[in-house]
């Protein structure tokens, strides 16, 4: 059983990728689990350029193949915003979710709904020493004016998924692991997880 180290500090996003990962043949790791706290600056132009910032520092820390994701929320209104700075968009020091939700909703008050949205997800998967893979997956819904719904995190209560009538924070794990953007982004990356876990166990 090959291991993967899950390159991430965000509790939200471990759960997530647990979950997708649960039936493969493969020993999940978290940073925890490893021994480590990395903080690592997202100083990247791009989705993919964070992710693999992340991806080869947990790699070069431990080691192992990691797998690590970059995602954010693109608002068409607001010209594709808040995008990769979707974790940083507030100008309040030590903002929360709760506090970049509400800005956000402040910079869409003088536009027409329906506020027209969708969150991308980049995975990179580093393998020592050097090498890094991609993949990629969207979800489009928009954005709502009022918070629905208590789980999930960051933007998932005020983002609607016309389709199935909820919010992303009303989804519980099984049904949000379905559809979000995170989800197409990990599935499309299995087999290329195993694939490289497979020759590692080789070499």
């Amino acid at each position: 059983m090959g291991k993967l180290l899950i390159a991430s500090q965000n509790r939200g996003k471990i759960a997530e990728i647990k979950a997708l990962l649960a039936n493969e043949l493969l020993e999940l790791v978290t940073p925890d689990e490893a021994g480590i706290s990395l903080t690592v600056e997202e100083n990247g132009q791009s989705y993919r350029q964070n992710a693999a910032i992340k991806a080869k520092a947990y790699t070069h820390a431990v080691g192992l193949i990691s797998l690590a994701d970059d995602s954010g929320l693109e608002v068409d209104a607001l010209g594709g915003q808040p995008g990769i700075l979707s974790a940083r968009f507030s100008p309040q020091p030590g903002a929360t979710d709760a506090d970049r939700r509400v800005y956000l909703l402040q910079q869409l008050a003088g536009y027409p709904r329906p506020w027209q949205a969708r969150f991308r997800c980049a995975v990179a998967i580093s393998r020592p020493p050097d090498t890094v893979f991609y993949t990629e997956g969207l979800c489009e819904g928009e954005i709502i004016p009022d918070e629905i719904g208590e789980g999930g995190f960051g933007y998932d209560p005020i983002f609607w998924l016309p389709h199935l009538h909820h919010t992303m924070a009303e989804l519980d794990m099984h049904h949000k692991n379905q559809i979000s953007h995170r989800a197409h982004a990990v599935r499309e990356a299995v087999p290329l997880l195993r694939e490289l876990l497979n020759n590692s166990k080789k070499s």
